[in-house]
C-alpha cells in the first residue's frame, strides 16, 4: 500500500518555520516561502515640513509652524496644517513627516474622545499630553520604526505655561524656547536672546518676534515656505493667527555673486 507523503506546504500539521504562523504581526496569509515579504518599516520620510517654533511670553505660550509640504526638493502641498489643537489649552507642532503626524493625531483623538465619553470631570493637562507622547516616540523607536517627527507641546494650565520637546528617538526636555530642524541652529539664538532680555514678553511682543525668526528661515531655509500659522494659548484659551504670509525682500540677492 502507497504511503502519502506529508506535504510541508499545504498540512497545517506539519507547517515549517517560515509560515504564517511565525509572522502573524504582518498579516500575511501565505505559506510559501517565497510568497512570504519581509516587514517593512518607513527609512526616510516622503512629505515633509521643515523647523516649527515654541515661545513662552507673559501669560501664555506661542506656536508657530509654516504650511508647506515638501515632497523631497519640490514645494508639493503649500497649504498644510502642521499643528494639532487636542484641547482647549494644548497644542501640538509637528516638523517632520507629515504621515506620521497624521498618525499621532488619530492616536491624539481617540485618547480625548475616550476620556471625554467617561464625563468624570478630569481632562488632559499639557503636561499629560507631552509625558503620552515621550513614550510614544520612545516605544516605537525601540521597535526600530520610529515615527519620523518632532514635536512641540505648548499649553497653558493652573495660570502656568508648558513648552516640552520630543523628537523621533524619544529624547525629551522642556524649555521657555522651543525650535526644530534648521530652527536649532537659525532661530533659537534670537528666541533665547529675546528671552533672556526680557522674559515678560507681550503677545504682540512675541508674535513680532515669531515673525522676525520665521523670515530669517525663509531666506536660508530652502524648505521654508512664506505662508506660516501662528497659534496663541493663554488662560482663555487658544488664539489662531493666520495664515499669514512673511513680507520678504531679495533685493540682496543681487550682491551675492561668485557661486556659479
Amino acid at each position: 500500500m502507497a504511503v502519502r507523503v506529508p506535504n510541508p506546504y499545504t498540512d497545517s500539521a506539519t507547517l515549517p518555520l517560515f509560515s504564517n504562523r511565525d509572522f502573524s504581526d504582518t498579516h500575511r496569509t501565505a505559506v510559501c516561502p517565497e510568497q512570504v515579504l519581509p516587514v517593512k518599516h518607513t527609512l526616510q520620510p516622503t512629505v515633509t515640513g521643515t523647523s516649527v517654533l515654541g515661545f513662552t511670553f507673559d501669560g501664555g505660550v506661542m506656536l508657530a509652524a509654516d504650511t508647506l509640504g515638501s515632497y523631497g526638493s519640490l514645494a508639493k502641498l503649500r497649504s498644510l496644517c502642521r499643528y494639532k489643537e487636542v484641547t482647549d489649552k494644548c497644542v501640538v507642532v509637528a516638523s517632520g513627516d507629515y504621515a506620521d503626524f497624521q498618525y499621532i493625531e488619530r492616536n491624539l483623538d481617540f485618547l480625548t474622545v475616550k476620556s471625554n465619553a467617561l464625563s468624570d470631570g478630569h481632562h488632559y493637562t499639557p503636561n499629560s499630553i507631552f509625558s503620552y507622547l515621550t513614550r510614544v516616540m520612545y516605544s516605537r523607536r525601540t521597535k526600530i520604526n520610529p515615527l519620523w517627527n518632532r514635536l512641540i507641546v505648548g499649553g497653558y494650565e493652573d495660570r502656568t505655561p508648558f513648552l516640552g520637546y520630543v523628537d523621533e528617538r524619544g529624547i525629551a526636555y522642556e524649555s521657555p524656547t522651543l525650535a526644530t530642524g534648521f530652527g536649532l541652529h537659525m532661530s533659537q539664538p534670537l528666541l533665547r536672546d529675546a528671552y533672556e532680555k526680557n522674559p515678560a514678553l507681550s503677545e504682540a511682543e512675541a508674535l513680532s518676534l515669531i515673525e522676525r525668526c520665521l523670515k530669517v528661515l525663509y531666506y536660508r531655509d530652502c524648505r521654508a515656505h512664506d505662508k506660516y500659522d501662528v497659534v496663541s494659548i493663554t488662560d482663555a484659551g487658544i488664539k489662531k493667527y493666520g495664515p499669514l504670509t512673511l513680507e520678504g525682500n531679495w533685493q540682496i540677492a543681487d550682491y551675492v555673486v561668485g557661486y556659479d
